[in-house]
């Protein structure tokens, strides 16, 4: 299926699923705290991805396995809610 603005149906989604967030701030330190923060005990997977041009942002790639569309719009939430993150993808 070809997922494009024309197309009203959402993916299936079969869960447990791997499933990856990119976070985005402005201290490399404070984002892979929140990392540690949000992910608690649940295994996960943490790499630092990008800085910005300036040295102004920073990303991490974030992921895991979650057990739930739940489970995964709460760990989105966590990061977005932290005050460390401006951006999470």
């Amino acid at each position: 299926m070809i997922l494009d603005d024309k197309t009203e149906e959402k993916p299936e989604i079969e869960y447990p699923t791997g499933w990856g967030f990119k976070i985005i701030g402005k201290s490399r330190e404070e984002l892979h705290k929140c990392i540690k923060e949000v992910m608690g005990d649940k295994e996960h997977l943490c790499s630092y991805g990008n800085e910005s041009s300036k040295g102004k942002f920073h990303s991490y790639n974030a992921s895991c396995v979650v057990l739930s569309k739940e489970e995964r719009d709460a760990i989105f939430k966590a990061f977005q809610d932290h005050p460390s993150v401006k951006i999470v993808i």
